[in-house]
């Protein structure tokens, strides 16, 4: 008795010493890494980099962030050195939609993202677009749904950003619900998606907002609906499909800040809060926007939960559809 009393006093006087040390002040002491896994351009870079400089700006005298491009396996291979990194604050990484919800169930990985990472703080979401050319017969989701029913022997033609995609699951989605059927083609990046989709060789298009943004302004392409839970900022005419047959329908790219599995909970609360506060400044805000992309500051309890349920539902979505990465 006395022994086990001996080593749970031995383990409380260890747990108070360590939230003490959580709980330092002055945290950060010296540079922190964020790593993005991809490479330098794109949705991930662009917020990184934000964030890396205005978390500096905010935070104060002591915060320098270095990000720090670390591409390959699909975008997973910064989230496993970020999961095999000390939890001491000072290893971040930003992941998002593809390499923690839906990485895990299209590959096999060398970590387990669930319990291998600590969700700090969500930082944007970019919706995805559905959208045909400028000439299409398509004016609105009510046509393409119409011939779609009507010619169950004749599916569209969907092109997406790949096999595995987050439009390839959100249209998965589409399909379960509506009972039509879409013949994905999956493509290498947005970019080429949508030369086909504009050169006539696609009925319909997914893309993230981001990358659709520059066509849908000047016309070349249209949008006949986000995959949001409501209408995006930056294209306020394009109905959310929650508002044309699909109640609480919401499968979007979002990007996040994550730390190793067992982070002290004060850091990763500081954290959460200073990012946060990057996110409501009006200047970030407005540049944000203007990639078509939505701020989110959110609770750690709040993001965490989110990762949670958006693994479990792509986990269902990919295994019912089969997807499987080439």
């Amino acid at each position: 008795m006395n022994l086990i009393r001996r080593i749970a006093c031995a383990a409380t006087v260890a747990a108070i010493a360590c939230t003490a040390v959580a709980q330092d002040p002055q945290y950060p002491t010296k540079t922190i890494r964020l790593i993005i896994p991809s490479t330098p351009g794109g949705g991930t870079d662009f917020i990184a980099r934000t964030l890396s400089v205005k978390l500096a700006e905010s935070a104060g005298a002591g915060w320098t962030l270095v990000p720090e491009n670390r591409p390959g396996a699909a975008g997973t291979l910064g989230l496993a050195e970020t999961a095999r990194a000390k939890p001491d604050g000072y290893d971040l990484v930003i992941g998002q939609t593809a390499n923690v919800s839906l990485a895990p169930w299209l590959m096999k990985l060398s970590f387990d993202p669930a319990k291998d990472l600590t969700p700090v703080a969500l930082a944007v979401e970019a919706p995805m677009v559905l959208a045909v050319a400028e000439n299409s017969p398509y004016k609105t989701w009510a046509d393409l749904l119409a011939f779609a029913k009507a010619n169950p022997s004749k599916p569209l033609n969907f092109g997406t950003s790949g096999t595995g995609s987050v439009a390839q699951v959100a249209a998965e989605q589409i399909q379960d619900k509506s009972g039509f059927k879409l013949q994905h083609v999956p493509y290498k990046g947005s970019a080429p998606a949508l030369a086909d989709l504009m050169g006539g060789h696609l009925d319909l298009a997914g893309t993230s907002l981001a990358s659709a943004l520059p066509l849908l302004q000047s016309g070349k392409i249209r949008a006949l609906a986000v995959t949001s839970a409501k209408r995006a900022t930056a294209l306020p005419n394009a109905p959310a499909l929650s508002e044309l047959g699909y109640p609480g329908f919401n499968m979007v790219e979002w990007y996040g800040v994550f730390g190793p599995a067992n982070l002290p909970p004060a850091i990763a609360d500081r954290l959460n809060a200073e990012v946060n506060k990057v996110l409501q400044r009006p200047e970030v805000r407005t540049v944000i926007l203007g990639q078509g992309q939505e701020p989110r500051p959110e609770s750690r309890a709040a993001f965490a939960a989110m990762v949670k349920s958006d693994n479990q539902t792509s986990q269902a979505i990919i295994a019912k559809a089969g997807i499987k990465l080439e």
